[in-house]
């Protein structure tokens, strides 16, 4: 679309035209925005006469505990299901979930990291509603990204009526005047070429490209490139250089083009734990749902195109899971590997014997490490600590590494599950599979399934580059910030900052008392060149703190979480045609998580909460009963 498509098209969109002074101005303001709609599914029918619940309860098994666990477990409780929920972590919520650390004489919770909950999330906020999540929020006070070579810019809450909207973010900036940026509106119009987001179209034309490419190839005016696209991109926790062109343009509508609630999010004054993930837990049971915590799904059980329930791990024959050349094992040093399907195991020899222990952290999954200091094993993700001999030290875990078998056939080393108690198995008329990319695509591996094409599908998921998430202990305020949250660009690691002791108990509290902060800094995705170890990561994070803000060059770090992991989606060009959507081959099996192809523009947690919604309706669908309305922001953008 050039120059003069575009302005024909807004012309005709908002009614403006030579001559149009008040009513060309309602046109603007009142005729063509972004509205709130329902989604609809190509096949759907009129469903006004049909039942909310079922008559006779039937079985409905959910795997996966995070938010699109959650929100399917919770519309079909509501509908007459018997519903139970199988999480492998000790407590629900995915990435909302958190835990307690005893620090500095006082017990604080941590997270996964910092959460702004956007006003267009309405699945999710309709899920907090149903759950009684009460005062919890507080209205962010702007969207400010700090720049390493750049003065910051702050994006407040901008209007929701277009145009005002996009005028309101060239107004609020320094780099973006408006004179400029008609001198140079060929460099704009990939941007506004944005607002022509059509599902579609914009998957076929540009997901086989990465959005850098697309910001180089379209030539996009570089103050805008560096602004706004860059920074706010890099929240999709998948780097610019391997994310899809199209998932971006996607975002950016979903976010904000598209979007009627304009930048408008909330964040928390309480842990997640508490103003979330308890209430919801609370209503579930309320609801009946069973929750089975700390339990894995090993495999589901298939007949005949269906499922019959799930096997939970635990117990059983014993099982092989890898083979290793014993040259591979040396006395007292811990071999780390990975088996076919992606299992961690930690091998060593000791005292004339070998040991092994299943290396997946018992409490979210993480792989575990060897760590000399620690003298037992150490998981980077959430500070977990395990003896040598796989038992809880300290931190989040509850239960103790799974310890492994190992036989010496030849020169080679049998490691094997051993022979346990039998397995456990659990019914169901239903299955919905919510768990995340990599949870999922170890279940179906060890599935017998039958279904290669679906399979493949699952096989090509991916996660995107670890991210990191540090919290710091300070023992001096942060003076020099402005706000209870930045976005950062340019930086080697660090992509944003929240400070904690600024709008959330109990470090308000602690701030206020000791005289010093509660500060965490994010890195989204690291790049493949510049992972490190994690010291030389957190000496690198801390020095970029020090330039954000210069007076904490002589503050001490009184205490500090570390955490790195890798279980975000991976949004690379071309992965979007090989997704797997919600129903399966397998007519009582649905898939839910924001890893699920749907044509509906959501993302994220909203993404999570919408596809357990849909593969409710699904279930409604074959049981004849409502299905439930799904709020989304406009299928299309303003000039499709």
């Amino acid at each position: 679309m050039d120059r003069r498509e575009f302005l024909g098209k807004l012309f005709k969109r908002t009614g403006i035209a030579a001559g149009v002074t008040v009513a060309g101005a309602a046109g603007v303001l009142g005729y063509y925005q972004p509205r709130k709609q329902n989604y609809r599914s190509k096949n759907e029918e009129d469903t006004s006469g049909l039942a909310d619940r079922l008559e006779a309860s039937k079985k409905a098994l959910i795997v996966g505990g995070g938010l699109a666990g959650i929100s399917a477990a919770m519309e079909l409780a509501k509908r007459n299901f018997d519903v139970t929920l199988v999480e492998a972590s000790a407590d629900l919520g995915g990435k909302l979930t958190g835990w307690d650390v005893d620090a500095l004489g006082e017990r604080f919770p941590v997270e996964h990291g910092f959460h702004g909950y956007f006003n267009q999330y309405y699945n999710l906020n309709e899920m907090f509603a149903e759950s009684g999540v009460g005062d919890v929020f507080m209205p962010a006070p702007g969207y400010p990204v700090l720049f390493k070579d750049h003065p910051l810019e702050v994006f407040g809450n901008t209007p929701k009526l277009f145009p005002l909207n996009i005028f309101s973010v060239l107004q609020q900036s320094d780099s973006l005047d408006l004179f400029p940026i008609l001198k140079d509106f060929d460099g704009m119009m990939p941007v506004l070429n944005m607002f022509r987001y059509e599902y579609e179209r914009t998957f076929e034309e540009y997901d086989g490209i990465d959005f850098m490419t697309y910001c180089q190839e379209q030539r996009v005016y570089e103050p805008f490139f560096r602004t706004v696209l860059h920074p706010f991109s890099d929240a999709t926790m998948n780097r610019m250089e391997v994310l899809s062109a199209a998932e971006a343009i996607r975002y950016f509508h979903f976010y904000f083009m598209g979007s009627p609630e304009a930048l408008g999010y909330r964040i928390t004054t309480k842990n997640c734990m508490d103003a979330l993930v308890r209430p919801m837990e609370r209503r579930l049971k309320e609801l009946g749902v069973k929750i089975l915590s700390g339990k894995k799904v090993r495999k589901l059980l298939v007949d005949d195109r269906r499922v019959s329930g799930v096997e939970l791990e635990g117990g059983g024959s014993d099982e092989i899971i890898a083979v290793v050349d014993a040259s591979r094992v040396k006395t007292g040093e811990w071999a780390s590997l990975r088996t076919e399907n992606g299992l961690p195991v930690l091998l060593t020899s000791r005292n004339g014997e070998y040991v092994a222990f299943d290396a997946t952290c018992t409490h979210m999954g993480c792989p575990v490490v060897p760590d000399e200091k620690l003298n037992g094993f150490f998981c980077p993700c959430h500070a977990g600590v395990f003896d040598y001999e796989g038992n809880v030290v300290s931190g989040p875990p509850e239960t103790p590494l799974r310890k492994l078998q190992v036989t010496v056939s030849g020169h080679q080393l049998v490691v094997s599950t051993g022979v346990g108690d039998a397995s456990e198995v659990l019914s169901c008329d239903y299955c919905v599979l919510a768990s995340d990319v990599t949870g999922t695509k170890g279940i179906i591996e060890r599935s017998d399934i039958r279904q290669p094409e679906f399979e493949s599908r699952i096989a090509s998921l991916g996660t995107a580059d670890p991210y990191v998430v540090w919290r710091l202990w300070l023992d001096k305020p942060v003076t020099s910030a402005e706000y209870p949250f930045y976005t950062v660009a340019g930086f080697t690691y660090t992509d944003s900052v929240s400070l904690f002791s600024r709008f959330q108990e109990p470090f308000i509290s602690w701030g206020e008392k000791q005289g010093g902060s509660v500060v965490e800094l994010h890195a989204y995705a690291i790049a493949p060149e510049d992972v490190r170890p994690n010291e030389v990561i957190k000496q690198t994070m801390l020095k970029e703190m020090h330039h954000m803000f210069p007076e904490t060059k002589d503050a001490a770090i009184l205490y500090d979480v570390y955490m790195q992991q890798q279980n975000f989606t991976r949004w690379a060009p071309g992965d979007h045609a090989k997704r797997p959507v919600s129903e399966t081959p397998l007519e009582n099996l649905s898939l839910a998580g924001d890893w699920v192809k749907v044509d509906a523009p959501v993302f994220l947690m909203e993404a999570a909460v919408f596809t357990g919604r849909l593969a409710v309706n699904a279930i409604c669908s074959k049981e004849g009963l409502k299905p439930l309305p799904l709020p989304i922001v406009p299928m299309d953008g303003l000039f499709a």
